[in-house]
């Protein structure tokens, strides 16, 4: 192990002025991440460097063209590697399917949307299982630990499961450039992935590539990392991706009126948002375990049983952000926080 530990470790920069590039992209499911390695020269690298793969489709059709979007620094690699995030392409020029960016690249380059520059903050909730039996990591196979309450921000071998892994992906996402503002444990880890940034791309590509570092991680640890929003049944919380939003209008003296307003809307559109908002949520957003009735809308300041919640520091300064409690861990970044933009700033009711 220690010969084929030097030699994942070697340093390529002796022998080469050429550099690794992981490029990754969204897989047919719209759900799972896969990626490709590139041996290429880091001066000659543009955005426009794109890969021709060859899909598992029918023959006769099977080129997708990856479209490179975002570069990072490798963390499993290091040196001068990198990781490069990708739309995918018909040869045609058409976006797949699962290409979400295509359609909300129109929606933050409306000037509306741009003049209001929205900041999101994602909170990645993820569920890590033994590889073997599809079991939490740290639970009895086929049993339960003791009940909900000592582990949320809880400490110790009986409270905190996989916590060595929580902090590989925290420090591999800021070697990698991605703000990740803090971690806490619940029952199921729980990680927030914002961005501060006007630039309206970094925060769903930073979110989508420290999922990608994420599965890597686990796939070192042998530990299976699962988004599914309620992987357990029972009296235990699901996994979300709560989106906290605002845009300079919010943000600005006054922006708590904003902030209402924008809300109305989205309880307006309750239904068109729950039906993008991830996979299987009809089993986490059931009105308990901190969470609001599928089918109903409601919002509150300080409720984490609402569908919206707006923190009190918000009411009382008159200004902030609030936070999408609805969306579920194996959302689509793109589509959550572009139909919020169209929401609160585009639609008309």
């Amino acid at each position: 192990m220690s010969l084929l530990n030097d030699l994942i470790n070697l340093n390529l920069s002796d022998v080469t002025e050429k550099i690794i590039a992981e490029y990754i992209w969204i897989g047919g499911s719209g759900m799972d991440l896969r990626s490709k390695a590139r041996f290429l020269i880091l001066q000659s690298f543009q955005s426009g460097t794109m890969m021709v793969l060859q899909q598992a489709k029918p023959c006769e059709d099977s080129e997708v063209i990856l479209y490179p979007q975002a570069i990072f620094p490798d963390p499993f690699r290091r040196g001068n590697h990198i990781l490069v995030m990708c739309d995918a392409y018909t040869p045609a020029g058409e976006p797949i399917p699962t290409n979400k960016r295509y359609d909300a690249a129109k929606i933050f380059s409306r000037p509306e949307v741009a003049a209001e520059e929205p900041w999101y903050g994602i909170e990645q909730e993820y569920t890590l299982l033994q590889k073997d039996v599809k079991w939490p990591l740290g639970w009895p196979v086929g049993g339960f630990p003791g009940p909900q309450g000592p582990y949320y921000c809880g400490i110790g071998a009986d409270k905190a499961f996989g916590r060595e892994i929580v902090d590989a992906h925290y420090k591999a996402c800021l070697y990698a450039g991605i703000n990740v503002s803090g971690i806490n444990g619940k029952l199921c880890w729980s990680v927030g992935i914002p961005s501060w940034a006007v630039r309206w791309n970094l925060c769903r590509r930073s979110a989508l590539v420290a999922r990608y570092i994420l599965e890597r991680i686990t796939e070192i640890a042998g530990v299976v990392v699962s988004f599914d929003p309620k992987p357990i049944q029972g009296d235990w919380n699901g996994a979300g991706a709560h989106t906290n939003y605002s845009t300079k209008s919010m943000r600005e003296d006054g922006g708590y009126e904003i902030i209402k307003k924008a809300i109305e809307k989205l309880g307006l559109r309750h239904k068109h948002h729950i039906a993008a908002y991830g996979e299987g949520n009809e089993r986490r957003l059931t009105g308990k375990h901190e969470t609001a009735d599928i089918n109903t809308f409601l919002w509150g300041v300080a409720n984490r049983g609402a569908s919206i919640r707006v923190g009190r520091d918000t009411e009382k300064e008159g200004k902030g952000y609030f936070e999408d409690r609805r969306p579920a861990s194996n959302m689509d970044p793109y589509v959550v926080t572009s139909m919020i933009a169209e929401t609160t700033i585009l639609w008309k009711p």
